[in-house]
């Protein structure tokens, strides 16, 4: 499950079939997992929580350099607004890929019963993708995050959680797993998530439609939210929100940027 959410929320440019397939994949380990766990196991979204906690630190999160060598030549400001372009597109294809998947149902018991195997697919999927550009919006806005691979990763979970950026002046108590006031949030976010994916079970055109438009409104949103905290917690300046909207376009279609500061 970790190899395929990596592949789905990675920077592989995959076309719609090979999307679909992939959350087929996806759809029908987590049905076998969901199984195994039991009523209990799915109650209050604990089981759901449990999956994501697994796979966080299998997300591909790329760090400053890497950003750059992948986008060369851009502003702090225009990566960050690539990085939300192409986490905003690929939400919006997963959603559209889960909304038109006629997949396995769901066949873990009751509480989750209602939620075929591929809404939940598509859930832990946008999850990984935002949490993926939360995390590489830090890289970008300069903000580091405290602590090892897993301690970071665990922050930005938390931080996907709560739809903030994450404060690095108080992350010095972070572990590499998530307490109790973190779980219950990551539980709670992975539910309503999971909620809103259901409304797009409908007719074949209509669940695409809805799918790919409510996670685009909703991953546009979170990354205003994470650079409006970023910019508070002393990364680059002058990010306003007039100076950022969304962008619909690639950068080379953005206004000419103005003259490089004086050495």
């Amino acid at each position: 499950m970790g190899e395929l959410i990596g592949r789905l929320s990675g920077t592989e440019d995959l076309d719609n079939a090979t999307r679909g397939r992939l959350l087929a994949r996806l759809a029908r380990l987590l049905s076998d997992n969901a199984r195994q766990a039991g009523i209990r196991g799915l109650q209050g979204g604990r089981w759901l929580g449990e999956v994501f906690a697994d796979i966080a630190p299998r997300i591909p999160i790329r760090d400053l350099e890497t950003l750059r060598r992948h986008h060369p030549g851009l502003s702090a400001q225009a990566l960050a607004d690539e990085l939300t372009r192409n986490a905003v597109n690929a939400t919006t294809a997963v959603g559209a890929a889960g909304g038109a998947l006629a997949a396995v149902q769901f066949t873990a018991p009751p509480l989750l019963l209602t939620a075929p195997a591929q809404i939940v697919a598509e859930t832990l999927v946008v999850a990984a993708i935002e949490t993926k550009l939360i995390a590489e919006l830090h890289e970008a806005h300069g903000v580091q995050v405290q602590g090892g691979p897993a301690q970071r990763a665990m922050a930005h979970v938390t931080a996907w959680a709560k739809q903030r950026g994450v404060n690095p002046l108080e992350t010095g108590s972070l572990s590499a797993g998530l307490g109790s006031a973190a779980k219950a949030a990551l539980r709670k976010r992975l539910l309503r998530t999971l909620g809103r994916h259901m409304t797009t079970l409908g007719p074949f055109l209509t669940g695409a439609v809805a799918g790919g438009t409510l996670n685009r409104a909703a991953t546009k949103k979170l990354a205003e939210k994470v650079r409006d905290d970023l910019a508070r917690y002393g990364g680059v300046k002058g990010l306003d929100r007039g100076a950022r909207e969304f962008p619909g376009h690639r950068p080379s279609e953005l206004p000419p940027p103005g003259p490089p500061p004086a050495d």
